[in-house]
């Protein structure tokens, strides 16, 4: 099994509390992004197959939580992120598939930016962290184009998760434009964060 053994160690941390004051994370960091969630949004292209092939990543409704942000929650994120970025190559869907856009887990290895987010989002699920608190989202990048990344709801922020950087930063760090994400409630719902236009996520290797 591809994920045995990568999330063992990771924190399962929905109850934790505390926080050393060092750690250098802002308790406002995510509080615009949380307040400028709109209506619902189409799912993205390939959410729905993805769903149909892999019905366990995609259960219904449930209420909203967010994480406690500890140390040893902060330094999983940084791990699973470097991880993921490190073992996974990236490849269009196009060269991977065939065809323009298709979520999937990456468990031969390849992905496009989407794929690094499903499995980031699974091995912390794995682990013991609450789906309410991994959103996959959908951004406009620096160069405006489609692409996805994981944002983590903390009670210090939201965090992104990104295949373009081995740094965890705050969403108001990433530089991106914020299309629409998951709902905390229903991973099938998607909200409006305030681009409308169509963003179709697109193959993007880490900054080097």
């Amino acid at each position: 099994m591809l994920f045995r053994g990568q999330g063992k160690g990771l924190a399962v941390i929905a109850v934790l509390i505390g926080m050393n004051a060092s750690m250098s994370v802002s308790a406002k960091a995510g509080d615009a992004l949380y307040a400028s969630l709109g209506d619902t949004a189409r799912s993205p292209i390939g959410w729905v197959e993805f769903c149909a092939e892999n019905a366990s990543e995609c259960r219904g409704a449930s209420q909203p939580r967010d994480i406690v942000m500890s140390q040893t929650a902060w330094r999983d994120l940084l791990r699973v992120n470097k991880w993921v970025n490190e073992a996974i190559k990236p490849i269009t869907d196009m060269d991977h598939w065939g065809v323009i856009e298709k979520w999937s887990l990456p468990t031969d290895g390849y992905g496009d930016c989407e794929d690094y987010v499903l499995l980031k989002r699974k091995m912390l699920i794995d682990a013991g962290w609450p789906r309410e608190a991994l959103l996959i989202t959908v951004v406009r990048d620096k160069k405006g184009e489609g692409h996805a990344v994981l944002t983590v709801k903390s009670d210090k922020g939201e965090f992104v998760l990104d295949n373009q950087n081995e740094n965890v930063l705050a969403w108001t760090e990433t530089g991106y434009r914020f299309v629409k994400r998951q709902s905390q409630s229903d991973p099938n719902v998607w909200v409006s964060l305030g681009d409308s236009r169509p963003a179709v996520a697109t193959a993007s290797s880490r900054d080097r």
